[in-house]
């Protein structure tokens, strides 16, 4: 079975080499390479093209957010997990818009951690629980304030159907199962929906799915 190739970019070492630790003693992980600054990351990122990369955010020169952005732009394959330990909204707003399919803060257990590295080597997509209602509590606010979100009732109730199995993590080829329609169906409605609602990646329509409440969150 092939493993997950991961790259691990934190400024700190002794965190960085614990995490290193970690990921290598799973059976389906192998660490490809360290990085402790956002200029080295982007270097080893375009140089070893692992499959996930554990980014943190603040890190001498450009940050995880800025080398995330400019990894994506270049291969959009990787799959960028953030390990932070800022829970602010801005920052996972940003993270999102970065291209970041995953945010996880240094204080979540060894196991949420494993779980969110397979999650977004798998295409899906990984908020850590208090980031995720955070992500509620932000549209809840909007809602009090009349703030209004793009335009959900534009949606047909098989782009709705689609958003929200999205939002629950699914793949594209689970959502097609699901629905029983064909993969290029399902990636056709998922186009529209982002189109529609002037989304730009697959990040942005699960924080979108849960700020309408399509996901349930675990307490």
């Amino acid at each position: 079975m092939a493993k997950i190739r991961i790259l691990v970019a934190d400024d700190h070492t002794l965190i960085r080499r614990g995490i290193v630790g970690l990921l290598d003693s799973q059976p389906d992980m192998q660490v490809v390479g360290e990085a402790g600054a956002g200029e080295e990351t982007i270097s080893k990122a375009l140089a070893e093209a692992p499959d996930v990369i554990l980014m943190d955010i603040a890190m001498p020169g450009i940050n995880g957010l800025e080398a995330t952005r400019t990894i994506k732009r270049q291969i959009p394959e990787i799959q960028v997990l953030i390990l932070t330990m800022h829970d602010r909204e801005d920052y996972l707003f940003q993270a999102l818009r970065a291209g970041a399919s995953g945010y996880v803060l240094k204080g979540a257990d060894i196991q949420d951690l494993l779980t969110a590295v397979r999650c977004v080597y798998r295409g899906e997509v990984y908020l850590f629980p208090l980031v995720a209602k955070k992500l509620l509590a932000d549209y809840l606010r909007r809602v009090e304030s009349g703030e209004e979100l793009a335009s959900y009732d534009g949606l047909t109730n098989r782009e709705r159907e689609v958003l929200q199995l999205v939002g629950q993590g699914k793949t594209l080829s689970q959502v097609a199962e699901t629905l029983c329609i064909s993969l290029h169906t399902a990636q056709t409605h998922r186009d529209n929906i982002m189109a529609k609602l002037e989304l730009h990646n697959r990040a942005e329509l699960v924080k979108y799915a849960i700020k309408r409440g399509l996901v349930f969150l675990d307490s």
